[in-house]
């Protein structure tokens, strides 16, 4: 017989409550050992949890969800107690030495659900994704995947494609029949080709998901001095990399995570360019070309004094980089060129911050898309999308090519969908894929 699992599904106590969550067969003897009775489903009851000697060790709500409908599939049953170290840890000692019980593994109560199929793979990352979410788009991104958005739309894709297939099968055995239709190919190939276009459109909005998921990467580029680390501590409101006079004091990438705009912002400080003959300095100068190779946004930070010299050094610009000049403060605004088109700023005096973060939100949105759209949002997505989509193109483009081989090239396309969704061949994932949870979810 499965065992019973149990854990603690709230947060570390102390707390104002704790609930632990207990799932398997032996649900209903835990509940009937510990509160003396089954409560009815789904309704809050007020009990006494007691230990197999009778002795009271908390009181508070106990709730019964019957399996199947239940998170896991299975018998499923919460108390909710008081969120002290010692009450926690007395209920959890007694549960410990019920027969068949024992304490569940990170992510084994949503794998339970995975496996009675209360969920599939995408729903399940999509609640890994809810769990780490920081920000409002990773939040909502995360929730409409959790709730079955991509599901639906990949399950909605492989019907098609079955469809299909069986449209296909129907002609090669019952050609004779009067009530099977002539020919497929005017039926089922224009609608794949709008499918295999639909894929692609869905694909090219891959990094949007990816930029929502993962964040957006901004690179800090300029030489020693330019001021990156003051922008740095400005943008993330505390002291995070160390602001000196002295050249080279950033040797190593610096990065910090900021919510801007509802996005998640990875905004990571470089060290100076300029040329060194210290090796370390060197190891930083090629971390940082490195890191905004990588970022999706590079600020390009230039001493505001340039300005005033008539011939401004001309320095090759590192990618889609945009100028931005540092240092403001120590400018008079009454010398500056009248042309200064680009962004001034001052870490010191604040001006021109809000500014950027503008400019920063714009290109953000420039990259994403309205809320409620439904993206890819990991590679193995991406992975098995694009080969569905390769299936599906080599099924449609050869006409010369025999039915047959069409057919087995759409069952590779659905194929590839479903293994998205978790319904074949997904074994090797999931271990990966619920080490990613915490103990009680």
């Amino acid at each position: 017989m499965r065992d019973t699992i149990f854990a603690l599904s709230s947060g570390a106590p102390p707390a104002g409550v704790a609930v632990i969550r207990i799932s398997g067969p032996g649900v209903r003897f835990g509940l009937e050992t510990i509160v003396g009775t089954v409560p009815s489903p789904r309704m809050a009851h007020l009990a006494h949890l007691r230990d197999e000697a009778g002795q009271v060790l908390d009181h508070g709500l106990v709730l019964f969800f019957p399996g199947p409908k239940s998170f896991t599939g299975e018998d499923v049953a919460e108390f909710q107690i008081h969120g002290g170290r010692a009450s926690v840890s007395s209920v959890l000692t007694v549960l410990s030495k019920l027969p068949g019980f024992r304490l569940a593994e990170p992510g084994e109560y949503t794998k339970r659900a995975f496996e009675n199929g209360r969920m599939d793979l995408t729903a399940v990352e999509g609640l890994s994704d809810l769990i780490r979410a920081e920000t409002e788009a990773q939040r909502q991104q995360a929730l409409g995947q959790a709730d079955g958005a991509l599901k639906h739309l990949y399950e909605g894709w492989a019907n098609q494609i079955t469809h299909a297939r069986a449209m296909i099968e129907a002609e090669l055995d019952f050609s004779d029949e009067e009530d099977i239709p002539g020919s497929v190919t005017d039926r089922i190939w224009p609608e794949l080709n709008q499918l295999a276009s639909d894929i692609s459109a869905h694909l090219s909005q891959a990094k949007a998901g990816e930029i929502i998921r993962d964040g957006f990467r901004i690179a800090l580029i300029g030489a020693p001095n330019a001021g990156k680390s003051s922008l740095l501590n400005v943008l993330a409101q505390r002291d995070v990399a160390i602001v000196s006079d002295i050249p080279g004091t950033t040797r190593d990438v610096v990065e910090v995570r900021l919510d801007i705009g509802g996005n998640l912002v990875l905004l990571q400080d470089t060290a100076g360019l300029r040329e060194s003959d210290d090796e370390i300095e060197l190891e930083g100068i090629r971390r940082s070309l490195s890191t905004a190779e990588s970022a999706d946004l590079v600020l390009e930070l230039r001493d505001a004094r340039e300005l005033m010299e008539n011939s401004t050094k001309e320095r090759p610009r590192i990618g889609e980089s945009l100028v931005v000049w540092s240092k403001s403060d120590l400018l008079d605004s009454a010398d500056l060129p009248p042309d200064t088109s680009e962004l001034l700023i001052s870490s010191k005096s604040g001006v021109g911050i809000d500014m950027l973060l503008s400019v920063i939100k714009q290109r953000i949105t420039s990259f994403t898309i309205q809320a409620g759209e439904i993206l890819p949002t990991r590679e193995r997505h991406i992975q098995h999308l694009v080969i569905c989509e390769r299936e599906l193109r080599n099924a449609i483009g050869d006409e010369d090519l025999p039915i047959e081989v069409r057919s087995e090239y759409l069952r590779n396309a659905a194929t590839a969908l479903s293994r998205i969704t978790g319904r074949v061949d997904v074994e090797d994932l999931l271990g990966v894929i619920f080490s990613e949870f915490c103990v009680g979810k």
